[in-house]
């Protein structure tokens, strides 16, 4: 499956994870049908992260599904995790201009950047991301000191980007077909998932709410 064909993009946050096992909740989100995972570990040792990292990636080899560390691209090469996801500030405030600049020793990855206006998001694709998250669209604990860039930066992004792009920031059902409107074929989800009675079932309901706007009708 292409890049571009990944509808659901979810997270395995530790701020939300209230002490479950990683890998259960890997599990859940690649059975509830995530497409693509990602460990983001903002306060944890990074020893801790490396840890946590091979059985993550392990987990989603096994179901088919992209594994992304976030920030630490040692560790994402070192587990065999198929990419890594940076903010801005760590990549083009740490000096970085192209995806070449980083230190992968060779090995292909995917590579993904976060924005959040459409300045950021030409500087991110001209620096070869393989995929821009577009956000946070609204207001979201993971992102307190970033406004929200509302479904207008949604809109830009369906007019505008030619790489695959992952609608971001406080997405939850209640607002999902609002983001679907403005242009969005590929989303993120948090919360809304980690937060859930039941992480499986609530991954299969965004998934099959995406799954029934087929692409073609959210770009036309």
């Amino acid at each position: 499956m292409r890049m571009e064909d990944r509808r659901l993009y979810a997270f395995i946050d530790t701020g939300y994870t209230c002490r479950r096992p990683l890998g259960l909740l890997a599990r859940q989100l690649c059975l509830g049908g995530a497409d693509i995972i990602q460990l983001r570990a903002k306060n944890e040792p990074k020893a801790l992260v490396r840890q946590f990292a091979d059985e993550f990636v392990q987990v989603c080899r096994e179901h088919g599904v992209i594994s992304i560390i976030n920030d630490h691209l040692d560790i994402a090469l070192e587990s065999g995790a198929d990419g890594c996801h940076l903010g801005q500030e760590d990549f083009f405030e740490a000096g970085h201009r192209q995806k070449s600049d980083l230190n992968s020793g060779g090995r292909p990855f995917i590579l993904g950047l976060s924005s959040h206006a459409p300045d950021q998001a030409r500087q991110a694709v001209h620096a070869g991301a393989d995929y821009v998250a577009i956000g946070p669209v609204y207001s979201t604990p993971t992102k307190p000191t970033t406004p929200a860039v509302t479904t207008t930066y949604v809109r830009w992004a369906a007019e505008n980007l030619k790489v695959p792009w992952f609608a971001i920031g406080g997405i939850k059902l209640s607002n999902l077909d609002q983001v679907l409107s403005a242009g969005a074929r590929s989303i993120c989800v948090v919360s809304a998932i980690l937060n859930a009675p039941d992480v499986v079932e609530a991954c299969h309901e965004f998934k099959q709410r995406l799954t029934s706007h087929p692409i073609e009708t959210i770009q036309s």
